[in-house]
């Protein structure tokens, strides 16, 4: 397993402990469906909340939430559709990013409600 995939998967772990911490109910971790994936996807309340995490060992080229361009909120869009409808989920939707900075503990952990929101394509 390379470093680079070792890293991530600390930064997923400690991003599901953290939002534990904070009280949410982690519903799916990597859950995949052909080609779509979404990192977490857990209950806040009566919100369904899917959480894209950016691990990075530190921020020298730039913030890692800034990874979460178009293209990958077009990627965590569909593969939500594809959740929303293979579980029947009727309850609102909310977006978040999780960034975990660091290779060993303590991580610096950020967490970033409602993130975005689903944009209006033509």
């Amino acid at each position: 397993m390379s470093e680079h995939y070792k890293l991530g998967k600390r930064g997923e772990d400690e991003a599901t402990q953290y939002l534990e911490r904070k009280g949410y109910f982690i519903m799916h971790r990597n859950w995949r469906w052909g080609k779509k994936e979404l990192d977490i996807v857990a209950r806040d309340g009566e919100e369904v909340v899917i959480v894209e995490v950016k691990t990075r060992r530190n921020t020298d080229y730039g913030k890692p939430e800034d990874a979460v361009n178009e293209q990958k909120i077009r990627h965590i869009l569909s593969s939500t559709d594809a959740y929303i409808r293979k579980y029947a989920i009727d309850l609102p939707i909310r977006f978040d990013i999780v960034t975990v900075v660091g290779t060993e503990p303590p991580y610096d952990i950020e967490h970033i409600p409602d993130a975005f929101l689903p944009p209006l394509w033509r």
